[in-house]
């Protein structure tokens, strides 16, 4: 490769005025004020500390479905652990069915209008016009020994008294019955429900959030009870599941954890087929066949069955039941491991999820493993439900239907295929690297997304990812600012969802990776978090502290733009000039070699040209005055850097901060010969002035176009700047510094 060399015309410094009003954000400026202090429990560096800790909570449940009712029914015990150093009073418990009582603050804290027409789906939703009584009816809470124990609900919480404080190292056993009426997701949304199919009578349920939950308490925020109101999604601790799921006895159940009694669950066919898949890595194993589910659909049984699932280190735990699921499963290498990549469906997702959906879940698990740590479950499942993309351990539940007549077409197959990695993947974020999605959705979503899109691209030719590419997000973040809120906000107050906890943090870690560290630096960067915090509890400063502390990267600055604020990026070439050395005669050596750069004229009133069409501008280097060497004794050869400087090409380029996010500056130099070299300047160039910087590119051939972030890699919202030659309009810094001259 040939090198590019850089040099300063000035080696002064002078920050211009405006690069320093009052109350300009120092974009420099470290986050070590804004950012936790570091203690025992979380490191300077991004790990958990010596005396890291966090509570656990196994439960073992019980739970029916009354299929002609359509009621869950359920009792648990909950063995609490508490590690932390604290003696607790109370325990707080997740209610989270109770987002669809009577008078939910969901409800009562959303806004609504009434429009001159109005689809009454929405109006019943919106209003709250429904007979459907949702929420958790809870029978009892009691101790180990059968007493009733102290309760208080409040919404979506519930505040357990315990006897007589719980010390550090102590646990505590609690019961729970309770039951409620599953929703129709259909008239109502909702992560989990039930799907009814009115042309064979019958129904698909998607189970979640279905049983009370322990809150999260931790060294950080202490209980985090802040109530659910359906957006901010869960924060939870882990724990071993024994659950026993009881249902119709036609049913196939797919669920969180392996199933501990097959042969009383499946027929002698399928506990072969069952066997067979665990051993297949080629292609997936059909365990009930399209044939076999259209069977089933038809004839329905009288009696229950009761299928028993066993998981180990999970925060979660959710089951999809269906007589009328297909069920495929394959085998993955994974580390040393070999979990099952699954799929359960029915007829009408077909023929889009048989060829689709096991062979996504094999590409995620793969290639989140890459990225993050090797897939320690033992089974990993896409389930097909109607209009929902939704995560939890080792299942998630995914959209993507096929016309009635099997035909799709491209932008429904790559829907679901990009859904169902998306759900799989969640497996690692947050359900192995257990952030807080009640607080920070980013750190589940976002990170989710980017590993997503690495998937896609490596797997798949030509993938339309939405999410990831830096030019996907250039219309949000030059969007109204009034409508955009900083990523680093709380779920419920985020603006614009999607783009904000999804698209922008996926995109800026694409940048991160591609743009300012390189692949090598970030991978190792970015597994080293995920190594250090799987199982735990990360917080954003653990994230940020890591991928600084794994790569020698300050990335403070980066984190401030992308994360702390709504700024965008939009780097101006503001200005070029072209310089070459004159001769002993004083002339401009080869003055009379033009540049021909065409038919750029500029209109009245529409900007000055900006060309080559004037030359290059002479400058002379001149013998080093004695003054400029202080004590040194010895002389550089003045002559020899002059002859060094003889004949070359002189760039002087001038770029404004536009946008206010400061990046790399990657500019593109064609040359008259026909070729190109890209020079990538790190962001901390802008560091002594955020508005405006200058720097001096010397070749030996004549620059014929240059060219700011030809790639698109960058998100710069305003191309139209980035090139030379062009028509300059005035920038937003020219006007500011005629509204502010002489002062």
């Amino acid at each position: 490769m040939k090198h590019v060399l850089i040099i300063f015309l000035s080696i002064l410094i002078v920050p211009v005025a405006f690069g320093q009003d009052e109350g300009w954000e120092q974009k420099f400026e470290q986050l070590g004020q804004t950012l936790p202090t570091p203690n025992e429990y979380r490191t300077g560096s991004g790990a958990p500390g010596e005396a890291y800790w966090q509570q656990q909570a196994d439960y073992k449940i019980k739970v029916s479905i009354d299929e002609a009712t359509n009621r869950l029914t359920g009792s648990e015990t909950i063995t609490y652990h508490n590690n932390s150093p604290d003696n607790l009073n109370y325990l707080w418990v997740q209610l989270d069915q109770n987002v669809r009582e009577p008078g939910t603050n969901t409800l009562k804290t959303q806004s609504s209008g009434i429009r001159d027409s109005l689809p009454a789906k929405f109006a019943a939703q919106g209003l709250g016009i429904s007979d459907y009584e949702g929420g958790f009816k809870i029978e009892a809470v009691k101790d180990a020994s059968g007493s009733n124990l102290p309760h208080t609900i409040n919404k979506t919480m519930m505040r357990v008294d315990l006897p007589q404080a719980l010390k550090p190292g102590e646990q505590f056993v609690m019961s729970i019955d309770w039951w409620y009426n599953i929703n129709d997701r259909m008239e109502l949304g909702g992560r989990g429900g039930y799907e009814y199919f009115p042309e064979d009578d019958n129904y698909l349920y998607t189970i979640a959030q279905w049983y009370p939950r322990m809150a999260v308490y931790d060294d950080y925020e202490g209980w985090q009870n802040k109530q659910f109101l359906g957006r901010g999604e869960f924060a939870l601790e882990f724990g071993d599941f024994e659950v026993e799921i009881t249902v119709p006895d036609d049913h196939i159940v797919a669920s969180t954890g392996w199933l501990q009694n097959p042969k009383d669950v499946l027929n002698k066919d399928q506990q072969k087929r069952w066997e067979d898949a665990q051993k297949s890595y080629d292609k997936p194993v059909f365990i009930v066949t399209e044939e076999e589910a259209i069977a089933n659909e038809k004839e329905k049984g009288n009696g229950t069955a009761t299928w028993v699932f066993h998981a180990d280190d999970v925060r979660d735990f959710a089951f999809a039941t269906s007589r009328k699921f297909i069920w495929d499963a394959q085998a993955v290498k994974v580390g040393d491991k070999s979990p099952l990549a699954m799929s359960f469906y029915s007829k009408e997702g077909n023929p889009l999820w048989e060829d689709e959906s096991t062979k996504a879940v094999k590409y995620t698990l793969e290639t989140y493993s890459k990225y993050t740590i090797d897939y320690p479950y033992p089974v990993a499942i896409s389930v097909h439900a109607a209009s929902i993309g939704m995560e939890y351990p080792m299942i998630c539940f995914n959209f993507g239907r096929p016309n009635p007549d099997g035909t799709y077409s491209d932008r429904t197959k790559y829907g679901m295929i990009g859904v169902v990695i998306h759900e799989v993947g969640h497996n690692f974020f947050p359900m192995i690297i257990n952030s807080d999605e009640r607080q920070w959705t980013w750190m589940d979503e976002g990170l989710n997304s980017f590993v997503q899109y690495r998937t896609e691209v490596e797997n798949y030719d030509n993938f339309p990812s939405r999410r990831g590419p830096a030019e996907n997000i250039v219309n949000y973040m030059k969007g109204d600012k009034e409508f955009i809120r900083p990523i680093m906000t709380n779920s419920e107050q985020i603006l614009q969802f999607g783009n904000n906890a999804y698209g922008k943090p996926a995109t800026a870690l694409s940048i991160l990776r591609e743009t300012v560290m390189g692949p090598e630096l970030f991978d190792a960067a970015f597994k080293e978090y995920a190594q250090r915090w799987a199982f735990k509890h990360p917080k954003p400063a653990d994230f940020f502290r890591t991928m600084e502390d794994a790569s020698a990267f300050d990335l403070d600055w980066f984190w401030r733009g992308w994360f702390y604020s709504v700024d965008h990026v939009d780097i101006n070439l503001d200005d070029v000039k072209w310089y070459r050395m004159r001769n002993e005669q004083g002339d401009v050596e080869n003055k009379g070699v033009t540049v021909q750069q065409g038919e750029l004229t500029a209109k009245d009133g529409e900007g000055e040209v900006m060309d080559f069409s004037d030359g290059p501008q002479p400058f002379s280097i001149i013998a080093t005055d004695p003054r400029y060497y202080g004590e040194f004794q010895n002389r550089v050869d003045d002559g020899a850097i002059m002859d060094k400087m003889k004949g070359k090409n002189y760039y002087e380029l001038t770029f404004q901060n536009e946008g206010g996010l400061v990046m790399p500056i990657i500019v593109e130099f064609t040359f008259t010969d026909g070729t190109s070299e890209t020079v990538k300047v790190p962001a901390e160039i802008w560091r002594y002035n955020e508005k405006q910087v200058s720097k001096v590119f010397m070749f030996d051939k004549q620059v014929s176009n240059i060219s700011v972030d030809p790639g698109k890699e960058t998100a710069d919202t305003n191309t139209d700047n980035n090139v030379f030659p062009r028509v300059k309009q005035a920038s937003r810094f020219d006007e500011f510094a005629g509204e502010n001259e002489g002062r």
